[in-house]
């Protein structure tokens, strides 16, 4: 039988948000294209304890990346805000937290909150580091502006966080062009710049998917160093569950521009809910297994971006897939019973309120009966 669940309308409304550095209430990214509209999030909403860390995994197109970038108000056109919130709330006892999405992506107040309390570090380094300057200039740059150093104070603290990001002979690092450098170097280059102002939040994109295992070791060990000393929280979008049980907290889990499942990194690991977490776990490769014994796999693919998928998003594919429910209602948000901290959409877990009805938009329109309790998914 299906674990006893409760209803909830948003992952923000299980705390009071006093101690959130950031909360995301209902946040739609769209791209607007001449193909058609991509709807890359579809009421995304989470919120990140202060000094926690929240790991964010998911399949390519899932839509982790833009989350990120539209923490930063970045999200490059034809991409646009369509409707939500994000509150960043600077200190504990601020009495009300800042909308981010009511400030102008280029306004002076954004520019001022990006790269000095809020930091990301990029996918990809060799298309966020300026070529025409040096590595040891564009971290100066950074430090200048928010931190208000003398230029030789600048220069000094850029050249030991390169020294603390593991850069062999940081002062010549300093000195020389992205171009100089492999791409790992390129990668920790791009990661000494966004902890160099020890920012409130640090959203991290990928972050030790060019590196070794050596380095990748040294930059985690960094990361919670910065988060221990002076309470970072980190957004950590990876594909690397095992860099998911050594650094985060919490995990959310995303498909298709929503989180399907939220939780305790133990429960996720131990426990997990959503039929979509169950298969990424599934096809982890695992040590012990028999030669030429093949991976699990998850049937299909992500959906093409400019379908719309009515129902339950992951119901193509789903192997506990009910006809004529999961693919015309769209599951509510619930909470585990005796786990304030497990959330999950899916049909197995109904809830005790009617379900809602999703149109071809994948919106909520109406309701139908509530969801017969089917057991769940193993």
């Amino acid at each position: 039988m299906a674990d006893p669940v409760t209803n909830v309308e948003t992952s923000s409304a299980r705390q009071d948000g006093t101690d959130d550095v950031i909360q995301v209430k209902d946040l739609h990214v769209h791209f607007h294209t001449a193909l058609g509209v991509v709807r890359a999030l579809n009421g995304v909403s989470f919120n990140i304890p202060r000094g926690k860390v929240l790991g964010v995994v998911g399949e390519s197109g899932s839509g982790k990346s833009i989350t990120g970038l539209s923490i930063m108000q970045l999200v490059p056109p034809p991409g646009r805000m369509e409707s939500g919130e994000i509150l960043y709330k600077e200190k504990p006892d601020t009495a009300k937290p800042l909308n981010i999405l009511s400030l102008g992506r280029h306004s002076d107040e954004m520019r001022a909150i990006r790269g000095d309390d809020i930091s990301m570090i990029f996918q990809e380094p060799m298309t966020s580091l300026n070529p025409v300057f040096s590595v040891g200039h564009q971290i100066r740059e950074a430090i200048m502006l928010h931190q208000n150093p003398n230029e030789d104070e600048a220069r000094a603290q850029s050249v030991d966080i390169l020294q603390k990001v593991g850069m062999p002979n940081p002062q010549r690092i300093a000195r020389s062009y992205p171009h100089e450098l492999s791409g790992g170097m390129r990668q920790r280059a791009m990661i000494a710049m966004a902890l160099s102002c020890t920012p409130a939040l640090l959203v991290a994109d990928e972050p030790t998917t060019a590196l070794d295992v050596t380095t990748e070791a040294q930059i985690l060990e960094l990361m919670r160093d910065l988060q221990n000393d002076i309470g970072t929280s980190i957004m950590f979008i990876t594909h690397n569950m095992g860099v998911v049980a050594q650094m985060c907290d919490e995990v959310a889990v995303m498909y298709l521009g929503r989180i399907v499942e939220r939780a305790t990194v133990d429960d996720i690991f131990y426990d997990p809910k959503h039929p979509y977490t169950i298969s990424l776990l599934r096809s982890i490769p695992r040590l012990g297994t028999n030669r030429g014994q093949k991976l699990e796999t998850i049937k299909g693919g992500v959906p093409d971006p400019y379908t719309t998928v009515t129902g339950c998003p992951f119901h193509p594919r789903c192997p506990s897939f009910m006809p004529g429910l999961c693919d015309t209602v769209l599951p509510v948000e619930t909470i585990i019973e005796g786990k304030d901290h497990h959330t999950v959409r899916c049909h197995l877990y109904p809830g005790s309120t009617p379900e809602q009805v999703a149109d071809g938009d994948g919106r909520v329109t109406g309701t139908s009966g509530t969801a017969p309790n089917t057991g769940r998914a193993n």
